[in-house]
């Protein structure tokens, strides 16, 4: 059973801007270290961030669940690129959760389907 759906867009610049002006407070805050650890390895750093950004707004959309904070939420890739989620800590853990996210150089968008597992 479908519980929700959320969308989010970012722009890249404000990624990079908190990034800059706040440094490892602002991205140890939203990220994990295998997300942080996955964006180093990128050319297109903010850009990456920035979907990953997105893509946890549009799953806190999805979900409705207030006491889920960043890092509850991990997304990585799968062994073909695909974008992956994982609930973590004391998230809850009964939901299947489908994203799928995009970016350009100024934008990034992402969506997420959240399902009830049985």
């Amino acid at each position: 059973m479908v519980i929700g759906n959320g969308v989010d867009i970012i722009e890249v610049k404000r990624v990079r801007q908190a990034s800059l002006k706040w440094g490892n407070d602002f991205l140890k805050r939203i990220f994990t270290d295998k997300e942080l650890k996955n964006a180093e390895s990128r050319v297109t750093k903010y850009e990456h961030l920035a979907g990953r950004f997105a893509a946890k707004e549009a799953v806190f959309k999805a979900l409705l669940d207030k006491e889920i904070s960043w890092k509850d939420i991990e997304i990585s890739n799968d062994k073909d690129g695909r974008p992956v989620c994982t609930l973590l800590r004391r998230a809850k853990k009964n939901y299947e959760i489908h994203i799928s996210i995009s970016h350009v150089k100024n934008y990034a968008v992402a969506s997420a389907v959240v399902i009830q597992k049985s």
